[in-house]
């Protein structure tokens, strides 16, 4: 059952982030249009100001999934109902801090952006601020569901509820800008699902998997071994925030909110790249826990390690090598020629970006062996050096500048640093693991190339002339990978859709 869990919520993730990418696509290009480059700015520095406060998660989304994984695996039941109904009361107090810290972030706006914003824009941005802090709010205290459906490998509904949010939100945005609306009310209609979806996922907890919130059973001891596990994932959010958030708070302090809106644009699409990495990596988490519990060679969880990279290296290589191709034409065909610096960021971003998504299960096995502390101290460290120089590079370079500083840190502390901390800690096979990822990777890094030279020759500057580059772009790397790169079990897992196709198709 829960094989074919991880299997549907694999296929279903895909499909959501597909069709999320794809109403992004859709969508997106008419929000910029309607709301113009300085509303989205505010909009964008808003949400990443607000973001900020996400951190007081401290980590613990993950602990529930993987002491409840834990216990499950163990069949002790009291023990998770005495998990959640700890974690209900710890949340309670997180919301009610978000609150207060919201409440003197909404008083001192004026005082961050006076420099760059008229008082119209400020009092706007104060509104957009409180909304979005009371929607973070209730989030933290319900939002314990949605990690225990998790938890409890139920892929397959939360991946259902995941895409009826993503193509209907947007269904109503649409109505929103037409009617003439703009920022502060599509965070109003954001805040409305986010309760909706809240709503439906603590129904699905209390109903289906018939989950029970004991309040008498505090434990001490989990609680301090539940704290000593979340606050390396909560060092790994500041972290998180410090790359990508503070691009865009610099930029909106010294540059203004033009600026913002470009870099937003950048930071959109190296969200949409890591989207594809992540969500298979977290499918694996109760897996792994399971794994490790059961004391398993480590040469196993080297075999997943590597599988799991080959597979992530189908998708992101497709995005990577095609976005180097086709990612100008795109932005300049998608968001318009105001956006077209976006690429060179979202680009630098994307590169060095690479090596820690395709490693993205390393981190699952940290957070499975509840071992995080040495990668929080050293991307805390990293993180820390990149704000320092991002400050100055930024002022003088802008958000290029911002998007260089970040790369070189995501490169050293990602790219080198935590490949021996695997290699020589955690004893997986990273050499292997690179030469396999080269293996696959030789026989197609060339593509990108030939299509730059011929779309700057032919000047091609429609959405006409991308979709035909995209497809045989798309037929060259499937076809050339597929004979060259694969090995016998993935292209059993590609084929393996089309030869069910045609056995349908037959009968």
């Amino acid at each position: 059952m829960a094989v074919n869990q991880i299997k549907a919520g694999a296929v279903l993730s895909y499909l959501s982030i597909g069709l999320s990418n794809i109403v992004g696509i859709l969508y997106t290009p008419f929000m910029l249009r309607m709301l113009g480059q300085s509303e989205y700015g505010m909009f964008s520095l808003a949400a990443s100001v607000v973001g900020y406060l996400t951190i007081l998660d401290m980590g613990f989304g993950n602990a529930i999934v993987r002491y409840t994984a834990q216990y499950r695996a163990e069949n002790k039941e009291e023990k998770q109902w005495a998990l959640f109904g700890m974690f209900v009361l710890f949340y309670g107090i997180i919301g009610l801090i978000t609150l207060s810290a919201g409440t003197v972030l909404y008083f001192n706006v004026d005082t961050l952006f006076s420099k760059t914003m008229d008082i119209g824009q400020l009092h706007q941005m104060q509104i957009m601020v409180l909304l979005m802090v009371v929607n973070l709010a209730v989030s933290f205290v319900f939002g314990i569901s949605g990690s225990i459906i998790t938890a409890y490998q139920c892929f397959v509904w939360q991946q259902l509820i995941n895409i009826v949010r993503i193509v209907l939100q947007p269904c109503i945005m649409i109505i929103i800008l037409l009617l003439g609306y703009k920022a502060v009310a599509m965070i109003v209609i954001m805040t409305i699902m986010n309760l909706c979806v809240l709503g439906i996922n603590c129904w699905f907890c209390i109903s289906k998997l018939k989950i029970k919130i004991h309040f008498d059973k505090w434990d001490k001891k989990l609680f301090k071994e539940v704290c000593g596990y979340s606050f390396f994932i909560f060092i790994g959010s500041i972290i998180d925030k410090l790359y990508w958030s503070t691009g865009q708070f610099i930029l909106g302090i010294y540059t203004g909110t033009i600026a913002v809106a470009i870099y937003a644009v950048a930071i959109q699409l190296k969200g949409y790249y890591m989207s594809f990495a992540n969500t298979l990596s977290t499918l694996f988490l109760p897996k792994v826990t399971s794994m490790i519990a059961c004391d398993i060679p480590e040469s196993r969880l080297s075999d997943l390690f590597i599988r799991v990279g080959r597979i992530q290296f189908i998708v992101l290589g497709f995005i990577m090598f095609g976005f180097i191709a086709f990612g100008k034409l795109f932005i300049y065909c998608w968001a318009g020629e105001d956006y077209s610096s976006s690429y060179s960021i979202a680009l630098i971003l994307m590169l060095p970006l690479s090596i820690p998504l395709l490693q993205s299960l390393g981190y699952t096995i940290l957070q499975a062996k509840a071992q995080l502390k040495f990668r929080a101290y050293l991307y805390l460290g990293i993180a820390i050096l990149s704000l320092v120089f991002s400050i100055p590079i930024t002022k003088q370079y802008g958000g290029i500048g911002c998007a260089i500083v970040t790369s070189l840190c995501l490169l050293l502390g990602h790219g080198i640093v935590m490949n021996v901390y695997y290699c020589k800690v955690i004893h997986l096979d990273v050499i292997r693991f690179w030469k396999e990822i080269l293996r696959m990777m030789l026989p197609i890094c060339w593509l990108p190339f030939p299509t730059l030279y011929l779309l700057n020759i032919r000047d091609v500057q429609s959405w006409g002339g991308l979709m035909a580059g995209v497809a045989v772009f798309s037929l060259f790397y499937l076809g050339i990978l597929y004979k060259f790169s694969l090995n016998t079990e993935e292209r059993m897992l590609i084929a393996q859709p089309f030869h069910k196709i045609k056995q349908k198709i037959m009968k």
